[in-house]
This record gives structure tokens, C-alpha cells and sequence, in this order.
């Protein structure tokens, strides 16, 4: 990687310390055989004229998608939903360039990872591990 690509992810990982959003969205779904759904998602918000900034996250990572923020027509979001590239870019993006520098994500990341890595495990295929993965989640949200 060459001095330019490495300030380049420097520089995101500061835009994602201010504007950044690690989350774990559990939705009730009927269909599933525990009646949830446990998804790890990356976001990055920003006005739509700084919609460059959303690409260099996208070329960065190499992945993701940029669309409108849902009620907002000035406000653009760079979204990575799948749990393979959380666990293996997101992730270690974020140990590298984001926690080293800032505080806003020290508290929940531990956490964070040790869900990402449970379902890598599939654990949200079992009951046991469904409320480890729950656990977490909550951890998450007390530390957010």
C-alpha cells in the first residue's frame, strides 16, 4: 500500500470516528425458527455534497452501497449489511485506523466483534446462541 492509499485510510477512519455507525439491527421475523433476525451493519452519513467522501469509503473497502437516508433528501449513507465484509474489512479497518485514534467506539467494540464472530461461528443458529448473540446486543446498546 503506498503513502497515498494509507492517508487516505487514515483520513477515513477520522470521518468514521464523526460520522460513522456500527449497529446491530434484531428484527422479529416469523418465518425464521427463532422468530428474530440478528444483523450487523456499518454506516457512514453524510450531506449529499460530500457525497466523495461516501465513494472514498466505497473504494476503500472495495464494497457497499451509497443511497438517499429514508425522510431525508440531503442526507446520503454509505451501508455495508453483509456479515463476511464486517468481519473481514470492517473490522479490521476499525482495529487499524479508527480505535487507535478516537474514543466514541472503545466501549462497544469489543462486543461488537465478539457478535460478528459468533454468527462467522453461526451461532445465531442455535438457541444457546441466540442468547449469547441477544446478550451482546445489549451490551452493544448500554455502550453506544
Amino acid at each position: 500500500m503506498g503513502m497515498r492509499d494509507k492517508y487516505k485510510r487514515f483520513f477515513l477512519g477520522g470521518l468514521i470516528e464523526g460520522e460513522g455507525s456500527l449497529v446491530v439491527v434484531v428484527r422479529k421475523r416469523k418465518n425464521l425458527k427463532f422468530g428474530i433476525s440478528i444483523d450487523p451493519e456499518f454506516y457512514i452519513y453524510q450531506h449529499k455534497k460530500r457525497r466523495k467522501l461516501l465513494e472514498l469509503a466505497r473504494s476503500v473497502f472495495n464494497t457497499g452501497s451509497i443511497y438517499k437516508k429514508a425522510g431525508s433528501k440531503d442526507i446520503l449513507v454509505f451501508a455495508i449489511r453483509d456479515r463476511r465484509t464486517i468481519y473481514e474489512k470492517v473490522i479490521p479497518f476499525f482495529e487499524r485506523y479508527v480505535l487507535p485514534f478516537g474514543a466514541k467506539y472503545n466501549e462497544m467494540f469489543p462486543y461488537y466483534k465478539k457478535l460478528v464472530e459468533l454468527m462467522m461461528q453461526k451461532a445465531h443458529l442455535s438457541e444457546e446462541g441466540i442468547k449469547k448473540l441477544l446478550d451482546l446486543v445489549e451490551e452493544i446498546r448500554k455502550r453506544s
